[in-house]
């Protein structure tokens, strides 16, 4: 009968060990972990996956080429979530989408033109580029004078010149950018500098 009687007796203290154990459980960083993927917090339309929402294209410019809504380098495209998609649109509202509703504004890069056609500088080049047409055109009116008196430097001035505009190397003389289609061919310089990421090389 002793033992009976010594487990009746421990029975209330391990029950107070259990307890003690779970609520230090709850109050530790596993219950306020497991309370955070409890809550339903409703995520903005921003955050949502690939494939739950669409972006519209832009709207193009037909003079300049680029979006409508360029301004400082941006515009924005709208976005609309998929149906039966509830999260937080552009105003912080929650909102339960159709497919028909906007829900954020992806802003996407564009370039600032200011009239210079790319076609045209490129067709200068080729065909008047020994008269310095082409540095005219894009606003170096001493390197065209110095290529008209020299008819484009005995040709060589104007066939490096025809490279680097074709390249897209040389462009106009306030910095700003060629007008070029918006869905054509255009040149992304890449470049290198103390904030690129630089994957470590594995040699065999």
């Amino acid at each position: 009968m002793a033992a009976p009687e010594a487990a009746a007796a421990a029975a209330p203290g391990l029950l107070g060990v259990l307890w003690l154990v779970s609520v230090t459980v709850s109050a530790g960083p596993w219950g306020a972990a497991a309370a955070a993927a409890g809550g339903d917090e409703t995520v903005k339309c921003e955050d949502l996956r690939v494939g739950q929402y669409f972006c519209k294209d832009p709207k193009i410019n037909e003079a300049t080429q680029e979006p409508v809504n360029c301004t400082n380098y941006t515009a924005h495209a709208s976005c609309y979530p998929a149906p039966n998609i509830t999260c937080k649109d552009f105003s912080g509202n929650e909102t339960h989408f159709t497919g028909n509703e906007v829900g954020f504004f992806k802003t996407i890069p564009c370039r600032n033109v200011n009239g210079y056609s790319y076609r045209v500088a490129v067709a200068l080049s080729l065909f008047l580029g020994w008269l310095g047409a082409d540095r005219f055109y894009l606003g170096y009116p001493a390197l065209g004078l110095l290529k008209f008196c020299t008819v484009g430097f005995c040709g060589i001035g104007s066939l490096i010149d025809f490279i680097l505009i074709s390249m897209q190397i040389v462009g106009p003389s306030d910095g700003t950018s060629y007008i070029i289609d918006y869905y054509g061919t255009r040149l992304t310089r890449l470049s290198i500098t103390n904030e690129t990421f630089r994957k470590t090389q594995k040699y065999p």
